[in-house]
């Protein structure tokens, strides 16, 4: 039976495969543009070694180009033809083919691999008009390009660009440097000092996992073949890693998590592409050849440590989320990821992922928060100054926060809880503590509106529902207290009390099944207690959390309540888990993306949306 003209070819799939020819999410590596000015690009994949083959053609010749990659496109960025230009162009890495326009970048210049991506945003530099001036972009968007802050410790000529999902690197330039200088992707600050180099170079280039950077080759003004590392946590100069098989420089790299494929001139070029294991320290091997000798060209892949991937991110994005499964979305917080939201899948140990952006910017901190099945909605706080901005996130879609409406009046370190209609905002500071709370519908986007009082005036209380009742623990008033007030959340009217926690504290985490609430954390302390959401009366020891802190967020589903970061005093990137129906201390769930603290965090499973 013929299967021409039917939409989808198992065999060609299976035949692929069997053929190590078929190539995963995360293992496209492209290299692109050569020194004699053409508009070339070839194809690897990356887990596999073998030669390359022909992908498609930029929409023009260029030399000293620059590429961001993210998943699914992959973003050429300025170059020369022989004068330097400012055009980029773009195609999706899984279907070989002719690149398209993409948009321009602020100022015309040559990139040389300084770009990166973080799946969200596009960076490249410009070196006509300025020569440390970075550019960003939006992946999903096309565009021009906007200002992005300053490389001030080099300028870009031959550098190299890469880092993870919220750090950006640049490291070495011409005349020599050994340089390394980082900045944040989620704002446009100028870049700071990082470390150096093993040596003076230019023309080396990055490869990348989560969790460190490598740098390989580069003239110092000979060819170099050393390979060395950075820890992106951990500010320091690098460390030696290995040898490449023979000396290149105008280096350039594809990778994914677990390999790095480096290609660059030797005398004065070669075809040969090297290949190293970036979890273990060693020499580097053959992979194979491109189909042309390529001199400075860009090189860039799909899986690069700034994307997630399979076997860094087992809670990658997958087409069979459901709402209300188990997501928790953390937002705002101090400098610099204040404006990068991340999430974890509840069920799935694991680090955190980008999410998307944070309508309420870099700098916001202290908001409220709060979830339905559907949407998550961050309420308030400081800017640095106070806020009423509501801003929400569709919870199944990966992307930016869009604004929702305001609150009934300005105010930072307020909280939330929920039932499956209705959002709860209560409490904050604004000029003075505050005891409003306040109410809107989830489906419909706008205004708060006044739902009644606490029994109190407080700042930075825990929140957490049942499907029916909402309660507030702890908080300033304007010490720290134990109070418990509670409310129905189908109706309107002021808070009652419900009991007290075992301690006074404020600025700690709320979680809870159907059945009960805890608050974890608070202040400096690791203190878990809990109370039955269904009667009164004052909460019982739980557990410990792994790490006292404050400051933290907080999230659950039905079986299972989290705690994230926090400050304790200083940030944390810590996640702790408990098992709700039970009792007893916290266990590592993992890591956020970065240090954060002054968040609030919501879940799209929290009690308030199951029943018992």
């Amino acid at each position: 039976m013929s299967n021409q003209g039917k939409i989808w070819d198992i065999r060609e799939a299976y035949k692929k495969q069997r053929a190590n020819q078929w190539i995963e999410p995360g293992n496209v590596g492209l290299f692109g543009g050569e020194n004699s000015l053409l508009n070339t690009v070839e194809q690897i994949n990356v887990s596999t070694n073998g030669n390359a083959s022909d992908f498609g053609d930029l929409t023009e010749a260029i030399k000293k180009g620059g590429a961001a990659g993210a998943l699914t496109r992959t973003v050429r960025c300025g170059g020369t033809t022989p004068s330097d230009v400012n055009t980029m162009d773009f195609a999706n890495p899984f279907n070989a083919g002719n690149f398209v326009n993409f948009g321009d970048l602020g100022r015309s210049g040559q990139t040389t691999n300084t770009c990166h991506s973080n799946n969200v945003r596009g960076i490249a530099g410009a070196q006509a008009s300025s020569n440390d001036t970075l550019d960003v972009f939006t992946i999903a968007s096309q565009g021009n390009a906007a200002a992005f802050g300053d490389v001030t410790q080099n300028d870009l000529t031959w550098s190299c660009g890469g880092g993870n999902n919220t750090r950006y690197f640049c490291a070495g330039a011409y005349p020599a440097s050994n340089i390394i200088c980082v900045k944040s992707i989620a704002n446009d600050a100028n870049c700071v000092d990082f470390g150096d180099l093993s040596a003076s170079k230019w023309g080396v280039s990055q490869n990348s996992n989560p969790t460190r950077v490598w740098f390989t080759g580069g003239a110092e003004p000979g060819n170099s073949t050393d390979i060395e590392f950075i820890t992106i946590a951990t500010a320091g100069n690098v460390t030696d890693y290995g040898d490449l098989v023979t000396a290149i420089n105008d280096t350039s790299s594809a990778c994914n998590s677990v390999r790095g494929v480096v290609q660059g001139s030797d005398s004065p070029s070669t075809s040969t592409l090297q290949v190293f294991t970036l979890a273990t320290s060693g020499s580097a091997t053959n992979f194979g050849n491109l189909v042309t000798t390529l001199n400075q060209c860009f090189g860039v892949s799909n899986g690069h440590g700034g994307i997630p991937q399979t076997d860094q991110f087992p809670q990658r994005p997958s087409v069979t989320y459901m709402h209300g499964s188990g997501r928790i979305i953390s937002n705002g917080g101090n400098a610099p990821d204040g404006g990068v939201m991340e999430f974890i899948t509840i069920s799935t140990l694991g680090n955190g992922v980008n999410f998307g952006d944070s309508a309420g910017g870099n700098t916001r901190a202290y908001c409220g928060a709060t979830a339905n099945a559907t949407r998550a909605m961050f309420m308030g706080g400081d800017t640095p100054s106070k806020t009423d901005l509501v801003d929400a996130v569709e919870i199944a879609s990966r992307g930016n926060s869009f604004d929702f409406g305001n609150l009934t009046a300005t105010a930072g370190t307020s909280q939330g809880c929920a039932s499956t209609t209705r959002a709860i905002n209560a409490g904050g500071v604004s000029g003075s503590y505050s005891n409003i709370i306040e109410y809107a519908a989830f489906a419909t986007a706008g205004n708060f509106t006044d739902f009644g009082d606490l029994t109190a005036t407080t700042g930075g209380p825990a929140g957490a529902s049942s499907p029916t009742r909402g309660l507030f623990m702890g908080g300033y008033t304007p010490s720290a207290d134990n109070k418990i007030d509670y409310i129905t959340i189908s109706s309107t009217g002021n808070a009652t009390d419900f009991g007290n926690l075992t301690e006074n504290i404020v600025y700690a985490a709320g979680g809870a099944s159907s059945t009960r609430a805890l608050r974890m954390g608070g202040a400096t302390v690791n203190v878990i207690d809990y109370v039955t959401t269904a009667s009164t009366g004052n909460a019982t020891d739980f557990g410990d959390l792994t790490v006292a802190r404050g400051s933290l967020g907080g999230g659950s589903s039905n079986t299972r309540a989290l705690a994230l970061g926090g400050a304790a005093p200083s940030e944390s990137n810590v996640m702790d888990f408990v098992t709700i129906a039970s009792t007893g201390d916290a266990a590592d769930f993992g890591d956020m993306t970065a240090t954060r603290g002054y968040f609030s965090s919501a879940s799209d499973a929290h009690g308030g949306l199951q029943s018992s």
